[in-house]
């Protein structure tokens, strides 16, 4: 066509000049230039000579065209049309005007660049340069368009038109690209994709051609190689993806053409080539290359469905790969980690985890050799991979606990490749290993399993000083991590690696020390569990075999742990003479560590001999603690001992009272913790005299001095603890001191200011003696024997509770605010104040005072309730003012920090119940303020829960709730409102409610076993707290599932992990909330009046509660939050039952026989059914409404009579109590008979179960009045037992029978708490997370275990049994099922529609040069979709035009495209297809129009004319007119149409979905018209 529209003109021209003049002129439309162009390439074509051609030639490219290509980059979307046309006819002018226009067009584009224009220029311009002449100019412009390629922003045209024009051109041109492609070096990620779009546009000549012609040889360079494989497997997009696979493919198909034996060499000489060729195994390398490249097409896909049988492919590869005769590489790794790395990258976690799984078990079915690229990639992509948290989730159908498959797959793998590895490769390997674990911040999961594979390799000495530096620095990563239980396990793990690895040879043991001071002791490491006696045994083992190291300075003096712990414990004592006295208390770090190896010594020595000896520890102890206790001896009288050595020596105790009881089991027989004990009380009245010295007589002096104040408070009372287990006696030496000690502390806090200003001094005293007042109280409070007697108690008691309270400490003026600044001898300024953050310590001064007041009131509290006398009025102070005391404690929560607020929460337990009727508004702002106060801190882990606690036991007191629920005034519902407040934030933080149940239930279960009427009364005011507490637990994000179930796993490790002994558990998990309700409710007696009012409370709020959740949602799938709270419903009014009694039950059982006709999950309809058979068992009086539920019509029943069946089958309990059972027999057979007949098969099921247990137990009762039915109910039995035919009939019939709830469950003998929540949850198919075990039951003993109940053993196997099928859907095949193929014949490829000619996706052209650009075929189809309403059928229609290639859509509206429903179903269609709007109203016109262009409109509707598809031939021209979902074409436009087709039917409905429809007439159409089938079908 376009042929012949060029000769037209040019015939009617007949001076070609004068036209192309004439074209020149005018708008620079798309279509001007195009015609422009095709006149400049007939011209070309027809090499004839005009006069003056070159010249008007030259005129139109200099004056028009270059113009044309420097213009503005604007122009709408026909911009790309015109820069197109217009660098195709500066192509033929350059050709036409002669080569010298060609090299200055070149030489002034080169200038310009990196211009778009310029580079358009040069891609006309390029392949009108000569090979010879014009070389020069052809390697620079070569180079330039690489450089411009690589820069990573390159015009378009340098990739799609610049260098594939230059790959055309002469040898120098494409010499020159790749020397500038290989002088640039290997890029990184981000330069891939430039390298592989030049490598793609010059792989026509850098590959040979099939005559094995090649200017180069791509195939032989590795870097060409290395290239491709960065694509493939680290490709950012999926172009750069698809150019890698293209050639790739591209060079396997030349090789197998050429015939002829080529490789490229590899860094490695040892290893394979990275590409070779064999002519000799040219099926197996196309096998494997051709397996290659299918697999890296499917995981473009995204898709696991589609990718996973692709994987056992990627297994083939592995057997091609490896030689079977030597065991060597044959194909080099690369190509496989290249794979790996495509799914590892991939967006798609699922196939990650696919990825990762599948390298993971290569090792455990091949024996692959060793290969560095491998090690590698492990310590690289591989470990990248594996810090996704997501990946260690369980499998589907995998115990709670059972641990991850990833994590086991790893500790595997990690084992059997190490095991492989030659003993300096291992070496190398596990150090780079852990160094990549130290790169990077972990999640606590990750971290814990890669830790615990490490733990697992086999003992070697592999690693040096550097590899336990490296686990040091991965110490630290575990440690960021919120995450206690799994961070101690971590560190566990990692200890044993140390263990195991280490070559003791290479590190000394001050390496071990600093090693063992990373770790958290407090969290993995105590005596007593088996981790610290493992490492007492390699201690004792190695001990002769660790390198000499100095201490102290003396090279190599320690000859075994002895003596270096004993040179350590000297070294600490003794203060270092060169170091500088310092103010402030040194770290506490060196006296950890010391008190750490000196328990491990002592250990190490009693593994020495196999039976203990208690003088031989002592002995020990005394070697190495002599210097201390030395020290400790000479505090009392030694007044200038240096304080650093002072300090030192009482954190070392501090530490070794603290970490020498061992955890577990062991603590009680002891030898080492009581020697050690009894050796420092030889000291303690040293060490009292020095701690009263200290404290009383103005030696502290700085702020600094504060740190130092509770460091010798924490002495005293580790002494005080130490006394009291002793013995207390009253003259012991720290009672001694106590006396003294509060006069000399109550003598400071009265002494008068004088009118002065304060000295630093002075108030460093009074703050000193108010921290010494605060630790005595609680030391009497924790010890009440240390309380003295009432006549030595009063003066005391009475003076702190007479000083001022709030009283804010006056910061004093130092020496150099009023002599002026005083420097340092080196003459600068100091760098702080004296007294600098005097705030912190006015806080810990009014902490400490309200601490004592705390102490007073609660000592006194009892007093203050029985007498209100002035004698104790005078005597108590605090007590006279309790308004004013509350005023002056919600004054200091405003100053103080929320770490400091414990004790006036506690204060304001004792003041709130006597004013909280009086003065209701105050205490209700104390409520709000300590709330606040609460949960403002929720984020300070160390802050938080304290104050928690303390919040709880305050506003929750039992007294204030009862004082509070008298009048049920403002009081009553703040306290509720801020009850429902903290039920809402344990939903996003697990434990909140833990606190409050747990109080609440402690102070009602102590209340309950006292006066019948006491403080228990409250209970039921606040029942609500009860029933949330039963019904709690949230749904678990995947995240926190995922941290649960590890947490779990970990826990039933039990003592194989260190940190289950160490750490004690907070029981913080969420089912402890209904642990403790539900264990409270069992200790309550329905015989006492209070405790059954409170039970029928809750029992009523729990049926509204299951009936409110119903009406909330009509459907909810299973183990919904809706289907948990009903099933939880249901748990606890099981639990209630026994309470219950017929009158209660009277005003109740509408409700629950109403829950009976529900629409409920399995596990719910069990329940109620449970409870329903005992109700009928214990009150038969009920059974006529039992009746009743059967008489209701068959449509309300289709959905709920099989729960009542179900209760049916269990006649033979419900008769139980019955003295006359015929009369019940005989109804249940009319019953059960009766529902034998209906309809619906799976209630004839359940009625067959009804009636056979119904007549097995008339046979056993002999009851012969029933024998008149034997024929029928025998006949129905024997017909269910032998039923046969289509289905699963008879399979049906066998499972519904062994369900277990027909077969194994027994309503009384299993009525117990394991059942209840562990065993039918377990055998209904719920979530795992709502299983109770038993041992957590047992485990929970804040709430003590009711006794003399059955409540804990059930009386049948059915804990044995596993879940039946009955209940469940049949599952298909499962995930391992499908990893049993062991290669798929067939598996899914996407078609990709474009050719590999043409890569590049240029996004600014319109939609149909795109398509074309992408080797897309375009048919002249229209379809008009313009009637059509629903989004999803214009979205499918969408998606079927584009897959066929239809020119064009026509929609009502373009808005339609914004639809999501439309994007879900049209998948991007819309990028790839012109979409064109016509209005409804405007279709007649549009009809006219397109006739008038020749095409044939068609109907796609059913008329008396209409042509049957099957008979009808397309015209090329055709146009698709589709009606409206409803009303199909209107009669107005079946007029405008030219035929009617319609689609051959063999049913009964009349018509397709619109979208179908078109469907299938597109493809008819395209069938015909493209695939070649111009004649109708045969």
């Amino acid at each position: 066509m376009e042929r012949v529209l060029a000769d037209a003109l040019l015939a009617q021209s007949r001076e070609p000049c004068a036209l192309l003049g004439a074209l020149c002129g005018g708008e620079a439309s798309a279509e001007r230039v195009e015609t422009l162009r095709l006149v400049l390439q007939r011209l070309e074509e027809r090499d004839v000579g005009v006069s003056g051609l070159a010249e008007a030639a030259h005129e139109v490219a200099k004056g028009y065209l270059v113009p044309l290509l420097h213009a503005s980059p604007g122009g709408g979307p026909a911009r790309p049309r015109v820069l197109r046309a217009a660098s195709a006819a500066l192509r033929s002018c350059a050709r036409l005007a002669g080569p010298e226009l060609a090299v200055a067009l070149a030489e002034d584009a080169l200038r310009e660049l990196p211009d778009a224009s310029a580079a358009e220029l040069l891609a006309a311009t390029a392949p009108c340069l000569r090979a010879l002449e014009d070389a020069p100019l052809l390697r620079r412009l070569a180079r330039a368009a690489v450089e411009l390629a690589l820069a990573g922003d390159a015009p378009p045209a340098v990739g799609t038109r610049l260098l594939p024009a230059l790959a055309q051109s002469a040898e120098p041109a494409l010499r020159a690209a790749w020397d500038a492609l290989g002088s640039a070096g290997l890029g990184a990620e981000s330069r891939t994709g430039p390298e592989l779009l030049v490598l793609s546009a010059l792989a026509e000549k850098l590959l040979p051609d099939r005559a094995g012609r090649a200017d180069l040889d791509a195939r032989l360079c590795g870097r060409f190689w290395r290239t491709i494989q960065a694509g493939l497997g680290r490709g950012q997009d999926a172009l750069t993806r698809k150019r890698a696979r293209y050639l790739l493919q591209k060079a396997v198909q030349v090789s197998a053409e050429l015939a002829v034996d080529c490789s490229c060499g590899s860094q490695d000489t040892k290893g394979p080539s990275l590409f070779w060729w064999s002519e000799k195994k040219k099926d197996e390398l196309l096998k494997f290359w051709e397996n290659y490249i299918l697999i890296m097409e499917v995981l473009e896909g995204n898709q696991i469905h589609v990718i996973k049988p692709v994987l056992p492919k990627l297994n083939s590869l592995f057997e091609y790969a490896v030689s079977e005769e030597n065991g060597r590489w044959l194909f080099h790794p690369s190509w496989h980690t290249s794979i790996y790395k495509r799914m590892f990258e991939s967006e798609n976690r699922i196939l990650t985890k696919e990825g990762v799984t599948h390298f993971l078990e290569l090792y455990g079915g091949k024996s692959l050799p060793y290969s560095p690229e491998l090690s590698e990639f492990i310590t690289g992509p591989l470990m990248d991979a594996l810090a996704e948290s997501c990946l260690y989730s369980r499998s589907p159908g995998q115990l709670l606990g059972s641990g991850s498959p990833l994590g086991l797959k790893l500790q595997k793998f990690l084992v059997t490749y190490v095991s492989i590895l030659a003993e300096e490769i291992k070496s190398h390997f596990l150090l780079r290993f852990i160094q990549r674990m130290a790169d990077r911040h972990w999640c606590a999961v990750p971290v814990l399993f890669l830790s615990r594979a490490l733990a697992s390799l086999p003992s070697c000495k592999a690693l040096g000083g550097d590899g336990l530096l490296a686990l040091r620095d991965v110490l630290q990563c575990t440690m960021i991590t919120h995450q206690v239980l799994l961070r101690g396990a971590a560190q566990g793990y990692l200890l044993q690696t140390a263990m195991q690895l280490v070559d003791v040879e290479k590190v000394s043991l001050s390496d071990v020390s600093a090693f063992l001071m990373s770790l958290r002791q407090e969290e993995s490491l105590a005596r007593g569990t088996v981790l610290w006696t493992e490492l007492c045994d390699w201690l004792r083992v190695n001990e002769r075999s660790f390198r000499q190291s100095s201490v102290g300075g003396s090279e190599g003096q320690e000859t075994s742990l002895n003596a270096y712990v004993k040179n350590l414990v000297e070294e600490f004592v003794r203060s270092p003479g060169w170091e500088k006295e310092s103010k402030f208390v040194p770290d506490s770090l060196e006296a950890r560590l010391t008190a750490l190896l000196v328990l491990l010594a002592v250990d190490v020595e009693g593994l020495r001999t196999r039976f203990s000896e208690k003088q031989r520890t002592q002995n020990v102890l005394r070697l190495f603690l002599d210097p201390l206790l030395d020290t400790l001896g000479r505090l009392g009288t030694h007044a200038y001992m240096p304080l650093l050595r002072t300090d030192r020596c009482l954190q070392l105790l501090l530490r070794l009272l603290h970490s020498c009881v061992p955890r577990g089991s062991s603590a009680q027989d002891d030898e080492v913790s009581s020697v050690l004990q009894a050796s420092i009380m030889s000291a303690a009245e040293s060490m009292a005299q020095f701690v009263l010295r200290r404290l009383t007589m103005d030696e502290l002096q700085s702020v600094a001095d504060l740190d130092r104040c509770q460091l010798y408070l924490k002495v005293l009372a580790e002494l005080t603890r130490l006394q009291v287990k002793l013995g207390w006696k009253s003259d012991n030496p720290i009672s001694r001191v106590i006396s003294p000690l509060k006069n000399a502390c109550v003598h400071h806090l009265q002494e008068a200011e004088d009118g002065q200003e304060p000295t630093l001094g002075h108030q460093v005293q009074r703050v000193v003696s108010m921290a010494t007042l605060a630790a005595l109280c609680e030391a009497m409070e924790e010890h009440p024997v240390l309380q003295p007697p009432p006549p030595d108690a009063g003066p005391v008691d009475r003076v702190l509770s007479a000083l001022p309270l709030n009283q804010v400490l006056e910061k004093p003026r130092s020496e150099e605010q009023g002599s002026g600044v005083r420097l340092t001898e080196n003459g600068s300024v100091p760098e702080e104040s004296p007294s600098q953050g005097w705030g912190k310590v006015v806080a810990q001064y009014l902490h400490d005072q309200w601490t004592c007041l705390s102490f007073l009131l609660r000592k006194h509290r009892p007093l203050t309730q029985a007498e209100e006398g002035d004698r104790l009025q005078c005597f108590f102070p605090v007590a006279e003012t309790p308004v004013q005391t509350l005023q002056s404690a919600l004054a200091v929560l405003t100053v103080l920090p929320a770490s400091r607020v414990v004790p006036v929460f506690r204060c304001m337990e004792v003041l709130v119940p006597k004013l909280l009727t009086s003065e209701e508004s105050l205490c209700i702002d104390a409520f709000d303020m300590a709330w606040e106060i609460t949960s403002s801190s929720s984020n300070a882990q160390l802050t938080f829960w304290p104050n928690l606690k303390a919040f709880v036991h305050f506003v929750f007191d039992n007294e204030i709730l009862t004082i509070a629920a008298k009048p049920k005034g403002q009081a009553y519902f703040k306290i509720k409102e801020i009850m429902y407040k903290i039920i809402e934030m344990s939903s996003i933080k697990a434990g909140v409610f833990n606190i409050l149940i747990r109080h609440c239930c402690q102070s009602w279960t102590a209340a309950a076993s006292g006066v019948p009427q006491g403080p228990f009364a409250s209970a039921k005011d606040y029942s609500e707290l009860v029933l949330e507490a039963c019904v709690f637990g949230t749904v678990f994000r995947r995240d926190q599932r995922l941290i649960q179930d590890v947490q779990t796993f970990i826990e039933n490790l039990g003592q194989g992990c260190a940190a289950n002994i160490i750490m004690e558990n907070t029981k913080r998990e969420d089912y402890y909330v209904r642990i403790c309700a539900v264990k409270f409710l069992c200790l309550l007696d329905g015989s006492d009046i209070s405790h059954k009012l409170f039970l029928e409370s809750l029992a009523i709020k729990l049926l509204d509660k299951e009936e409110s959740t119903s009406r909330s949602r009509a459907r909810y799938h299973e183990n919904s939050l809706q289907h948990r709270v009903k099933n939880r419903v249901w748990q606890t009014l099981l639990v209630l039952f026994p309470r219950f009694d017929q009158t209660f039950l009277n005003g109740i059982i509408d409700k629950i026989f109403h829950a009976g006709f529900t629409n409920n999950q399995a596990s719910i309809k069990y329940f109620i059914e449970w409870i329903i058979i005992l109700i009928l068992h214990k009150f038969p009086q009920f059974l006529p409404k039992f009746w009743a539920c059967f008489s209701y019509g068959e449509e309300k029943l289709k959905t709920s009579i099989c729960t009542f069946l179900s209760v049916l089958s269990h006649l033979d309990t419900i008769i139980q109590n019955i003295p006359e059972k015929k009369l019940v027999l005989k109804r249940a057979l009319t019953v059960a008979l009766q529902w034998c007949l209906s309809h619906n098969f799976s209630v004839r099921l359940y009625a067959l179960v009804a009636l056979k247990k119904a007549w097995h137990l008339c046979k056993v009762l002999q009851f012969e009045e029933c024998d008149a039915w034997s024929t029928v109910i025998e006949c129905s039995l024997s017909q269910a037992e032998n039923m046969h035919g289509a289905g699963n009939a008879r399979k049906n019939w066998q499972r519904i029978q062994d369900h277990f709830f027909f077969s194994a469950f027994h309503p009384l003998r299993d009525f117990c708490l394991e059942t209840i929540f562990y065993t039918l949850p377990r055998l209904s198919g719920v979530t795992e997370e709502e299983w109770i075990a038993l041992d957590k039951f047992a485990c929970f003993t804040d709430i003590p275990s009711s006794e003399g109940s059955p409540w804990f053993l059930s009386g049948t196997a059915l804990g044995d049994l596993s879940p039946g099928d009955w209940s469940q859907q049949d599952r298909g095949p499962t995930l391992g099922e499908a990893d049993s193929q062991s290669e798929w014949a067939d598996v899914q490829k996407k078609i990709i529609p474009w050719g590999h000619s043409a890569l590049e996706s240029d996004l600014e052209l319109v939609l149909q040069d795109r398509a074309s650009r992408l080797g897309k075929s375009v048919s002249r189809l229209i379809v008009v979709a313009s009637l059509i309403d629903k989004p999803t059928n214009l979205g499918g229609l969408c998606r079927t035009c584009e897959v066929f290639g239809a020119a064009v859509l026509v929609v009502g509206s373009l808005q339609c495209v914004r639809d999501r429903q439309f994007q879900h179903l049209s998948v991007s269609a819309e990028q790839w297809l012109p979409l064109v709007e016509v209005r409804p109203c405007q279709l007649v016109d549009y009809l006219q129009q397109k006739k008038a262009e020749g095409y044939t409109v068609i109907g796609v509707e059913q008329t008396t004319q209409s042509s049957d598809l099957a008979q009808y031939h397309f015209p090329e021209k055709s146009l698709l007119l589709l009606g409206n979902e409803r009303e199909g074409i209107p009669a107005n436009l079946i007029q405008q149409l030219d035929v009617c087709v319609e689609i051959p039917q063999q049913g009964i409905i009349r018509s397709l979905n619109v979208h179908v429809s078109g469907a299938l007439l597109i493809w008819e159409y395209t069938r015909q018209q493209l695939l070649g089938c111009a004649g109708p079908p045969s």
